[in-house]
């Protein structure tokens, strides 16, 4: 084989447990329970009901639950309900590369793997090599250069992802897996121009990726033959149609022996992964200096242009998704209730009086060191100028959640169940924890999925 569509290809469809760093299959756990978490508490959202009525009303073939309803539908219109309820508020597992690998992957697993009934090892190693996928062609393609150009890489790379996962499930061979690589590519989209009017387009981006990554794959496997340089072809490739600075060996480089999976975060805060270091900061001050707010004459907030041109807008208050990307509304939050939660995204709170004012006092000012190492790194600097002329400051150069301050599998288990609890009940939600805790063990994926069932 040649190519790099074709090297990862011929790396996904020969991939197996024992080839995956504990470390990997450790993190898929915990990123599998946050993503049931996620999309348990997403079923209630207005998005994640439309899509989900949308899904059931098109009726189909019965071959996988819809979490949270009575439904049993097509796989990929399954997934494409799960991967919205996954990523509906925000709070789903990210990668610096500025993907949310999970929306992606665990629907297309679950829902493939509960039509063919696959055991937990089996969906283990789909999920490693949906996140591998998705987490390598975000590296190459260039995280900053196409998150510029206007792109979702969570819709764009997902349905690479989608198709990796579903195709390991079909035991796809590699000629026919980068067939469908080229297949997902094909169908890749998101665009980013949901904040400017605070729409709902980049919940169902997720979603829509993981379905059109497991068409692909199905349609592969029934003999349609994929586009097999659908990364690296110079006409209509993926990468030069999406990024103006690519790298195409990030895509293949320690294939097979360094594994990103790993490295993925579970999310402290819903809110952009972007302004998690600025929330951090604001945290701190609130806590150091109990700071009346109403004697801030500004707040500074150093970091990279890409911040600013994703989150750096000025924030009116027009919804949730808005208040979520905004940097201004994320800090001055942070700053007036000492917490960033669920509840600091309750609809009163987006536009009192108060935040409206805080929020408008909150400044970006781009810095240069900070911008060179973004989005390798995810630094940021608070100051706060108070009326009587004092200064305070804090600068986070790792946000909580990262590899080097990561959450416990007790807080992990400790979200999941403030997710999931009002939905599951807590004799459930500790069952479920159990399940995921012993995927590997489980005869079954559908001993998992059949705890989201409505009955």
């Amino acid at each position: 084989m040649n190519g790099i569509t074709k090297e990862l290809a011929d790396f996904l469809s020969r991939l197996e447990f024992d080839q995956i760093p504990e470390a990997s299959l450790e993190k898929i756990k915990l990123c599998t329970l946050d993503s049931i978490g996620c999309a348990l508490y997403g079923s209630k959202t207005p998005w994640g009901k439309i899509v989900n009525h949308f899904i059931m009303s098109q009726g189909g073939c019965e071959e996988a639950t819809l979490w949270t309803t009575d439904f049993t539908g097509p796989a990929a219109n399954v997934a494409c309900g799960i991967g919205t309820m996954i990523h509906s508020f925000d709070y789903d597992d990210y990668h610096a590369n500025k993907v949310h690998p999970g929306a992606v992957v665990v629907p297309a697993a679950f829902a493939v793997g509960e039509k063919e009934h696959i055991d937990g090892r089996t969906l283990m190693v789909a999920m490693v090599a949906g996140y591998e996928t998705i987490l390598r062609i975000s590296r190459g393609v260039n995280p900053s250069a196409s998150r510029l150009r206007g792109w979702h890489l969570t819709g764009t790379c997902g349905t690479f992802a989608a198709a990796a996962a579903s195709g390991r499930i079909w035991k796809l061979d590699p000629e026919t897996m980068a067939g469908a690589l080229g297949m997902a590519g094909t169908q890749s989209s998101g665009l980013w121009a949901f904040t400017a009017d605070g729409s709902w387009s980049k919940r169902f981006h997720p979603g829509r990726s993981a379905q059109g990554g497991i068409i692909a794959s199905s349609l592969c496997r029934a003999g349609y033959k994929g586009p097999t340089k659908i990364l690296e072809a110079d006409d209509g490739g993926f990468f030069k149609a999406t990024s103006s600075d690519f790298n195409f060996p990030g895509v293949v480089e320690g294939l097979g022996e360094d594994f990103l999976t790993g490295e993925t975060v579970i999310k402290p805060y819903p809110a952009c992964a972007s302004v998690h270091s600025s929330i951090d900061a604001a945290l701190m001050l609130r806590k150091e200096y109990p700071i009346p707010w109403e004697h801030i004459r500004q707040v500074k907030v150093y970091n990279s242009k890409l911040v600013d041109v994703q989150c750096g807008f000025d924030y009116q208050a027009t919804g949730i998704l808005e208040a979520q990307m905004s940097l201004k509304y994320c800090v001055a939050r942070a700053l007036l209730d000492g917490a960033f939660s669920l509840g600091q995204l309750d609809e009163a709170k987006l536009s009192d009086p108060d935040v409206m004012q805080l929020a408008n006092r909150v400044t970006f000012v781009l810095d240069e060191e900070i911008d060179r190492i973004y989005p390798t790194k995810w630094p940021s600097r608070v100051e706060i100028l108070m009326n009587d002329g004092k200064k305070y400051h804090k600068r986070v150069d790792v946000p909580r959640g990262t590899a080097e301050r990561p959450m416990t599998r007790q807080e992990v288990q400790e979200k999941f169940r403030m997710l999931a609890e009002p939905i599951l009940g807590k004799t459930d939600a500790d069952s479920l924890i159990e399940r995921v805790e012993n995927m590997e063990y489980v005869p079954d994926v559908s001993e998992i999925s059949g705890f989201m069932k409505k009955t």
